[in-house]
This record gives structure tokens, sequence and C-alpha cells, in this order.
């Protein structure tokens, strides 16, 4: 019998639901508890947000960590403390999200995008070195979905040339180099806590940091421009109020509990699911390299070659996919610089030169994964068991198998 697909009517592979965050009372109490004592805010009441920032910083082996609002914005701290001036270009990726790019703009400055690797979607070291100018201050290396760039030629690259390095490791919770955990291998880490990421307060980042200059204009920059033992009306920086609040930073405590177990089930579960995946003709994970020691898989990636499924288009693919019950998506649909805020010079700043020109910039590797080949499977789908792998992987072939049906009718 011919499989009919989820989409068409047919049963779904995957019937389990896969929820997200994960918690229990543990966290319920524990954010009551802050609700009922009125010490909600930070830092004029509760330790809670010290606590939370003192034990990240121990996890990831770095000397500070300061928390913010968001992951853009921790970017923007890191940016700015690394003495950034107005026109300095700053090299990044056009395959991430695009505050990578945008807070390189909010800093008056210039993104510059390179390329990534065609196997592994994540900048290519060849390609930054290309694009260094007498005007480059920063590269921003974003381990996209969780898996690690090429710090050691990267790190190179920036030391060759003087360059600070801000790691984007908004994927990247407990993932690890080398056996270093992300963020903690340039000269800053910046994590996000956003709702979908692998730890979560619904919003929510980070800096980390071994720097004690980088350290003091974060503090100061997070807190409206105070310095640490100043007074509570005195402003040194341009700063504004990024802090969150004593219910967020309780709630991380007791998410980063849990992140160790989960890390290593993603990890797992990413390395069988590679298995599987390779042996299906028009289907190849990423290239995971031996320096990669541990996953987390915030996005599990593979390439998607329609040559192999009768020319089914990647998105009908990934409609596909998803309708059989696998959390998933067809990822970004074009890469950064092709967004109207790049296209149509909206920067609302004035140091950008009028020749700078987006619309002329061409990134091939980046505009494929994002038109034909690159589908992701997210985090909390990871988190399942084997047999949850081994779904995904037949929900694959029902679709390729529906497919030649098809097509030899």
């Amino acid at each position: 019998m011919d499989p009919v697909l989820a989409i068409d009517g047919g049963a779904k592979s995957v019937t389990r639901q896969f929820p997200w965050p994960v918690y229990d009372s543990r966290e319920v109490d524990a954010v009551a508890e802050i609700v009922r004592s009125g010490k909600w805010g930070n830092p004029d009441c509760g330790d809670e947000v010290a606590k939370f920032e003192k034990a990240f910083a121990r996890y990831c082996g770095s000397k500070y960590a300061i928390t913010c609002v968001n992951g853009s914005v921790s970017l923007r701290l890191a940016l700015i403390a690394c003495g950034l001036k107005p026109g300095d270009e700053v090299i990044v990726p056009p395959y991430t999200f695009i505050t990578t790019a945008s807070s390189v703009i909010e800093c008056n400055c210039v993104p510059v995008f390179v390329d990534i690797d065609p196997d592994t979607y994540n900048i290519s070291p060849a390609a930054i070195e290309a694009a260094i100018t007498e005007r480059t201050k920063v590269i921003i290396p974003v381990h996209f979905g969780g898996q690690a760039c090429d710090m050691e030629a990267i790190m190179d690259i920036a030391d060759r040339h003087g360059l600070k390095v801000i790691e984007d490791a908004a994927h990247a919770h407990g993932a690890e180099y080398k056996g270093k955990k992300l963020g903690t291998i340039g000269h800053v880490g910046s994590f996000s806590f956003q709702s979908s990421k692998n730890l979560t307060s619904g919003e929510g980042g980070i800096v980390i940091t071994d720097d004690d200059d980088l350290y003091a204009m974060m503090h100061s920059l997070r807190n409206v421009g105070r310095i640490e033992g100043g007074q509570w009306y005195d402003h040194y920086n341009p700063g504004c109020n990024y802090r969150i609040t004593q219910m967020q930073a309780v709630l991380l405590s007791h998410q980063l509990e849990r992140l160790d177990g989960q890390t290593k089930k993603r990890n797992e579960n990413g390395l069988y699911l590679n298995d599987l995946l390779k042996n299906i003709k028009g289907i190849t994970p990423l290239h995971r390299g031996e320096e990669i020691t541990l996953h987390c898989y915030h996005i599990y990636i593979f390439k998607y070659d329609a040559s192999e499924f009768g020319g089914l288009p990647k998105d009908k693919f990934a409609e596909m996919l998803a309708a059989e019950g696998i959390p998933s998506f067809k990822g970004y649909p074009h890469p950064l610089y092709k967004q109207p805020l790049f296209q149509n010079r909206n920067f609302m700043c004035y140091a950008i030169p009028e020749t700078v020109d987006y619309s002329r910039v061409v990134c091939p590797v980046a505009e494929q994964a994002c038109s034909t080949d690159a589908v992701w499977i997210l985090q909390h789908a990871m988190l399942g068991e084997k047999e949850d792998m081994e779904a995904f992987a037949g929900a694959i072939l029902k679709i390729q198998q529906a497919v030649a049906a098809i097509a030899g009718n």
C-alpha cells in the first residue's frame, strides 16, 4: 500500500507532544515565593539575580556574568564595551537572527556580512579573513543551532589582527568546543533566555567574560551607567535600565539545574539521528567535527536535496514534515542582508557610509541554505527518546516513498 501522508489525511508519523518549557512545582513555588515576598525588583531588593549570575558564570567556567533584559541587548552591551566608534566594522554571518546584525546598527557601526561554511552553516574563517579592513574591530561568530564555530581559527585571526571576538551563543547554552563551554573562548559570550531557548525565563539575556574592564563597562551599561561602589544617582556611562527581575532570576536558577541533563539528551539524540538520516538519499546532516565535544542542538539542521524527492520544493517538504507531527521548520527565507532593514537602509544613524550597499552583497552558501537546502528540527523535539528519532527518520522516508509513488503513477 502506498503511504498516505498526514498532509493528505493519513496518520501522523509522530503523535507524541514535546512540551516546552519543562517545569514542575519547583519553579512554580520559587516564583510564587518571590511574588509573596513583594521583593520583585533588582537591585533594590532581593539577591536572586546575583545568585543566578554567579551560578551561570560557575557553570560556564567564566569569571563574570551579567544578566540583562534579552539576548539582543546582551550583544549591544558587549559591542559598546569593546570600544566601538561610529563607522567601525563588525563581521557577522548572514545566516542568523536579525539582532546579530541590527545590534551593530544600533551602535552606529557597519555590519559586514561574510558567507557560511557549506558543511556546518557557521561563519567561514576564510571569509572572515578576506573581509578584514582597517575599520574592522569585532567579529561575531554565531554558534548556530548550538553547533560550535571553528573557534581556534577565528581566535587566531582575531589575535593576528587585534580584533575582539563576541561569541553569539544564543543557541549554545551548555555546548562545548574542545571541552570548553561556548561563550568562554572569545572575549565576551552572549546568551539569550527567550522562550524558545534551551535555557529560558520567557525573556532575558546574559553576557560572560573573564576581562575585568569589559565586565566593569557591561555591568555599568546594564545599570543606567552606574558603577560598582558609586552612588545611586551618579551615572558614569550612557547605559540604560536593562536589569532583569528577581522572578526571572529564580526561574533561571531552577532551569539551570535541568540544563546538563537536557543537553546530554539532545546531544545523544542528535548523534543517533545523524546515523539514521545519513542513510536516506537526499538527506545530509550537518558535519560535526571531533572538536565539538558537546552539541546542544537548539536546532537540528539537515540539508535537503529535492532531486532525491522527485523535485519536491523544500517549502512543500517542510510543510509535509511538520504535518507528520515533527516540530520542524523550513528555516530562514533569506539571508539577513536581504531584509528590508538593509536593502532600504533604514538605519536611523549617521555613521554608515553611503558607499555601503547591501543590495550588492551575495553570500551563495547562505542563499542556497535559505532557498533550497536547510531544514530545521526544533530543540524541544530533541528531548524525545530514541524511538522518536526513529519516527522522525521514518517520516522523511514516508514522504520520499509517497513522492516516488506519485511519480510512478
